[in-house]
């Protein structure tokens, strides 16, 4: 199996509120049938009713487990800056950006429904010109 992830569903309660939530924060969406669509790099973040996804996945409770997004940066200063964005959208910030265990700097918030996102700096982790974050070679053996 290759590792990879397409697409990352926010099952939402208010999809018109989400969706003027994630374009506050300057994201760029496209809505078909009650769904919206985000291109994030190479993937794309969907937002999606909680209840037709739950359904859709054939569960009962829409609300089955916890899940923390995060976002890199490649600055104390943005994560600051995406954190009061965040904030002046609705999110409610849930940990304050501080330094972090691993040398880097970091903040939590919470979205509209719940859904948790870090925006972290983290000095160990390169991000390439696009966005894209590769994972360092951490020097473990087999």
């Amino acid at each position: 199996m290759e590792q990879r992830i397409s697409l990352v569903t926010l099952g939402v309660t208010d999809v018109a509120r989400a969706k003027a939530f994630y374009e506050h924060l300057g994201w760029q969406g496209q809505e078909v049938e009650e769904t919206v669509f985000f291109q994030a790099g190479g993937l794309a973040v969907v937002l999606w009713d909680r209840d037709k996804l739950a359904a859709d996945a054939g569960i009962d409770n829409p609300c089955t487990g916890a899940l923390t997004l995060a976002q890199n940066v490649r600055s104390r200063a943005e994560v600051d800056e995406l954190m009061a964005t965040a904030a002046a959208a609705g999110a409610t910030v849930t940990k304050p950006a501080r330094e972090t265990f691993y040398g880097g700097y970091a903040g939590y918030y919470a979205d509209p429904d719940g859904h948790l996102w870090e925006i972290a700096w983290n000095p160990g982790f390169t991000l390439a010109a696009d966005g894209t974050l590769t994972v360092p070679d951490f020097g473990t053996t087999d």
